[in-house]
C-alpha cells in the first residue's frame, strides 16, 4: 500500500505535512510494504482555485491513500472516484502520521470537512 503526504520541504520522514493538498510544493510517497520513499514535485502547483488535477499533480504515481491537513471538495471527490481515500493528519512529522495511519487513528475526510478556499485553510 502506498500513501502520499503533501509536504512543503523535503526532509524525508521528518517532513511535516502541508496544510493543503493542491498547493503543496512536494508529495512524499511512502510504500508501507517495502518502506521505500519517493518525493515528487507538484506538477499541478499553479492551478486555478477549484481546478486541481490530483492525479496529474502526482505525476501518474499509483497511490492508495493521502494523508493531509486540508483538501478541497473537488480534489477529494476526484481522488475518491479513483479509489484513493484521504485522511486528516495530526500535528507532527510524516513518520508520526504514517504510524497513526497504520493504527487506524487518522479520520477519513468527508466532503463536509473540506476546505472552501485556497491558501489560508484554518485546519
Amino acid at each position: 500500500m502506498k500513501v502520499c503526504i503533501p509536504v512543503e520541504e523535503n526532509k524525508g520522514l521528518e517532513s511535516v505535512a502541508y496544510n493543503h493538498f493542491g498547493s503543496a510544493p512536494f508529495f512524499l510517497v511512502y510504500d508501507l510494504n517495502d518502506q521505500k520513499m519517493k518525493v515528487i514535485d507538484n506538477g499541478d502547483l499553479h492551478h486555478e482555485h477549484g481546478m486541481c488535477q490530483p492525479l496529474k499533480a502526482l505525476g501518474g504515481e499509483k497511490i492508495d491513500a493521502i494523508l493531509v491537513a486540508g483538501i478541497g471538495a473537488g480534489a477529494l471527490t476526484k481522488l475518491n472516484n479513483q479509489g484513493v481515500k484521504v485522511y486528516k493528519v495530526k500535528e507532527g512529522t510524516v513518520s508520526e502520521n504514517i504510524d497513526l495511519f497504520k493504527k487506524n487513528q487518522l479520520p477519513e475526510f468527508a466532503v463536509s470537512s473540506c476546505c472552501s478556499h485556497h491558501g489560508g485553510c484554518g485546519h
